[in-house]
């Protein structure tokens, strides 16, 4: 018989779903069966939002889209609030919503840095502690937090996002020690994703088809990633199957950081 991924039954919560690999995610878990609540800054009657819901239910999936600044304490409150009142239950949290600061450390403000703080690095906490007292009534609730591969190797320039995305490996394991055994709590570092995100970092190139052709160069898999890829490895550590698995983040960037060197 076929090995089956199956979160049939299970209720998701997935911060950041109208484009890229948030999107990606809630769609693969929608997928697998699971009853998928997704946010963004977007709002509700917005194209991004009616296409997430389309997309999500062409999967098969039940969905629903809640507007949420994830950075803001009582939207965080009502997002999650509008998710039990829904459904009843919540079972998994992928908690993903963020955004690229690549300022450098020297020409990097206090407003910047704050603002990256406060969307890569404190939000996620604080969104894990809302969930946790109905992730723990689950009784086998999971946390999934998306870093990024540049928690463990960077490049100049990507300060402070690089600060933000290394920290929250320790969210992960701190998480992981102190609310288990009912939750677990895993991390997933994805390297360069095929997302409009990335498509903005090349465009910040004189040449971004060059760019874009010398960074597929850099991977030995010699392309980038999808957001599907990210989502199936997300409903793999939310299975049975994944269910070995806490206080670790995984680097899925297809080799990227494995390259001593930025030669080929």
């Amino acid at each position: 018989m076929a090995l089956s991924l199956s979160l049939t039954g299970k209720v998701v919560l997935v911060s950041g779903v109208t484009s890229g690999i948030g999107k990606g995610i809630a769609l693969m878990m929608g997928k697998a069966g699971a009853m998928v609540a997704g946010c963004g800054l977007d709002p509700a009657e917005s194209p991004a939002a009616r296409e997430f819901l389309v997309e999500l239910h062409a999967a098969g999936a039940t969905g629903m889209y809640i507007q949420a600044d994830i950075t803001d304490a009582m939207q965080q409150r009502n997002l999650v609030n509008q998710v039990i009142t829904a459904w009843g239950r919540l079972d998994i949290l992928v908690s993903n919503a963020g955004a690229n600061f690549f300022e450098g450390a020297a020409d990097c403000t206090e407003e910047q840095w704050q603002q990256n703080i406060e969307l890569n690095l404190a939000s996620h906490w604080r969104l894990c502690k809302l969930c946790r007292p109905y992730l723990a009534t689950s009784g086998q609730g999971v946390i999934i937090i998306i870093s990024s591969n540049q928690a463990y190797t960077t490049i100049p320039g990507c300060f402070p996002y690089n600060v933000a995305k290394t920290a929250l490996t320790g969210l992960v394991r701190a998480l992981a020690i102190e609310w288990g055994p009912f939750i677990r709590v895993v991390g997933l570092a994805p390297g360069f994703i095929d997302t409009p995100g990335n498509q903005q970092w090349f465009a910040s190139f004189p040449d971004p088809a060059a760019e874009r052709a010398r960074t597929i160069q850099l991977h030995p898999v010699k392309r980038l990633g999808t957001p599907d890829e990210t989502g199936a490895w997300c409903v793999f550590l939310a299975s049975e199957y994944g269910s070995f698995a806490s206080g670790t983040t995984y680097v899925v960037d297809g080799g990227r950081s494995a390259l001593l060197q930025d030669q080929v």
